[in-house]
């Protein structure tokens, strides 16, 4: 599979015509799709993301000196952000509220800071569930650690940017697939141990993302209290999370449950279970259990997870039906955002145009799509001389 670092020409230059005088740095941060396992991450359960093409670009120039601050621009919304790096105080509000976060967690873990002035840009849409928000704050924390962190620190630093100084309860699969994405395959990660495994996908598919134009807010939605569900769910079975739990506990539990809770319950433990079949069905690119297994998938996450909604329900059985795709599911938080589609290639923007089609047939809703490999994780840029910019070597 091809390098998939480089940043898009009109990407470069936006950042070129915009970043302050004497910039040298960049960085690239991904969105991710989340294959399977959903609502298992913070469920100590496992996942299985892909880091995509999409992603958040951002660039400047450092300022040594103590303690400096964090000053952004973003050329996607309005306003600015200043943090000072000492202190950690910053916006608390709009997307430089995620600035203020990050340089937050990352003092809390004594890491050192150093100052940097910038802009930043970015591929991964807004609420559409491919983890916009991690992608910033892994791109935000490369550009201000004076050393370089390893990928699951990192992630760990973010992820607790997120749940303390965000308010949004989230696992660590965004940040980490973020951060520790590898080209040419999906990411199984343990979140328990935070162990990573790469699964190579086969070559002959790619990843298909369609936004149902149906908009999502994590911190608005049902994600928080679908979280402290499947708390209940453990503490009623004695186990420390549903990791511990199979599908035997579980029933011997139901009368103490109500209809929801075990429900709940009965979603994530299915998952984690279809998870690791899943790479199984992908290492011996079993197409037709793939199939099966993002469809079950689905079902589960629309009835007893109720995260779904009728137009990605319609938009999943649109792609069900087009020749050339192998397997179709929600992905991210739910409650709108995105699927993710397994597609043959050679098919897949003829496939993706007809899921379009049809699903606009049905609900006359217009939805985007991006067909990508699965892509490395954050990387350092460099400059090039002739505008652009590339995979800083060794990076």
């Amino acid at each position: 599979m091809s390098n998939t670092g480089a940043a898009p020409a009109e990407i470069a230059d936006r950042l070129r015509r915009s970043a302050p005088s004497g910039s040298d740095l960049a960085w690239r941060a991904p969105g991710r799709a989340n294959l399977i396992g959903e609502h298992t991450d913070y469920n100590d359960g496992f996942v299985l993301p892909v880091a995509l093409r999409l992603a958040l670009y951002i660039a400047g120039r450092r300022s040594p000196g103590s303690p400096g601050s964090l000053r952004l621009t973003s050329l996607d919304e309005s306003g600015g952000a200043i943090v000072d790096l000492g202190t950690g105080e910053g916006p608390d509000k709009g997307w430089g509220r995620y600035a203020t976060a990050v340089v937050r967690s990352l003092l809390d873990d004594g890491v050192e800071l150093t100052g940097f002035t910038g802009v930043l840009v970015s591929e991964v849409p807004r609420g559409a569930g491919l983890s916009s928000s991690a992608a910033l704050e892994v791109a935000i924390a490369s550009a201000i650690v004076a050393e370089p962190l390893d990928p699951v620190r990192m992630a760990k630093i973010c992820r607790r940017a997120e749940n303390v100084y965000v308010g949004i309860q989230s696992g660590i699969m965004d940040q980490l697939a973020s951060a520790a994405g590898r080209s040419g395959c999906a990411l199984l990660i343990d979140c328990r141990d935070i162990t990573v495994e790469a699964v190579e996908v086969p070559d002959r598919l790619r990843v298909v993302v369609i936004d149902s134009a149906v908009q999502r807010g994590l911190a608005e939605s049902g994600y928080n209290e679908r979280r402290k569900q499947c708390e209940a769910a453990a503490s009623i079975m004695g186990v420390a999370s549903l990791r511990d739990a199979d599908g035997e506990l579980l029933e011997s539990h139901r009368e103490r449950m109500d209809d929801v809770i075990y429900r709940r319950a009965r979603h994530v433990i299915g998952e984690n279970g279809r998870v690791m079949d899943t790479v199984a069905a992908l290492r011996t690119a079993d197409f037709e259990r793939l199939g099966r297994l993002f469809d079950d998938s689905h079902r589960s996450y629309a009835r007893d997870f109720e995260a779904s909604t009728p137009e990605i329900d319609s938009l999943v059985e649109v792609a069900q039906d087009t020749d050339g795709v192998v397997a179709a599911r929600l992905t991210g938080g739910g409650f709108g955002g995105c699927t993710v589609n397994l597609v043959v290639e050679g098919r897949s923007e003829e496939a993706a145009a007809e899921i379009l089609s049809g699903y606009q047939a049905l609900t006359g809703l217009q939805g985007r799509v991006w067909v990508s490999e699965p892509a490395d994780g954050a990387i350092p840029l460099e400059f090039l001389t002739e505008g652009g910019f590339a995979p800083k070597a060794g990076g």
